[in-house]
């Protein structure tokens, strides 16, 4: 009788900003059967220059980084590096976080109250090519899949916070997840022209990163979820 091969395990790159949250995320996989830990990541910028040097299977990536967030860098590697999985393992499951994350490119979303188990399921789910979501983020799908579309406001809504209407027109696109080159396109204008609209609406605002300008246009009803 031929004996079958041993399953290679899973190879994988942890990335979250928290120290010990890292290191415990880190320790708990150690402990589990199919995965084995490659490398850590303190931010996004880390977690693709670790991509690009180890070729991990998955990364385990938390959304609210410095330097670069979860969702850039999410989009960095399914690009650069499409033979890497990303499953997102964070605090938050808002709509905010959620959709900015699988437009990116995430096969997975997980909150980092997953047990094991959960964490080995999803892993496994995303390298056989399935989507590795918990069962709350699948259900958030499909209300929102079934959801009414939201009705168009009855008029223009004047921009927060002096910005102009270019630069809010910018914010909304960043929301939805578009990276520069995109807006660049469904704006007709250059990437520059992008960046400066970018800086321009950060410095207005006082927001630092892209996932804060998620939550501002959210919050400043720029973006609305479809009522529930």
């Amino acid at each position: 009788m031929t004996e079958e091969p041993m399953k290679r395990p899973a190879r994988v790159v942890v990335a979250d900003d928290q120290t010990v949250v890292r290191e415990g995320i880190v320790m708990l996989l150690g402990l589990l059967p199919g995965i084995e830990v490659v490398g850590a990541a303190g931010d996004g910028d880390e977690a693709v220059r670790l991509v690009a040097e180890l070729a991990p299977d998955v990364v385990l990536m938390d959304l609210r980084m410095p330097r670069c967030d979860g969702v850039e860098a999410t989009r960095q590697i399914r690009a650069g590096y499409p033979g890497t999985q990303v499953v997102v393992l964070t605090t938050f499951a808002d709509d905010a976080s959620l959709f900015p994350a699988l437009r990116a490119g995430a096969r997975g979303y997980l909150t980092k109250d997953a047990g094991g188990d959960e964490i080995v399921r999803a892993v496994e789910s995303v390298l056989s090519g399935d989507a590795g979501l918990s069962p709350s983020i699948q259900r958030r799908l499909l209300e929102r899949l079934s959801e009414p579309e939201p009705q168009p406001a009855s008029g223009p809504a004047e921009p927060p916070d002096g910005l102009t209407a270019r630069e809010a027109e910018v914010l909304v696109l960043i929301a939805e997840g578009l990276t520069n080159q995109e807006i660049a396109r469904a704006l007709h204008v250059s990437t520059a022209t992008v960046k400066t609209h970018i800086n321009n609406l950060f410095a207005k605002t006082g927001l630092k990163d892209r996932a804060q300008a998620v939550r501002y246009a959210y919050g400043k009803g720029l973006v609305r979820p479809p009522a529930s």
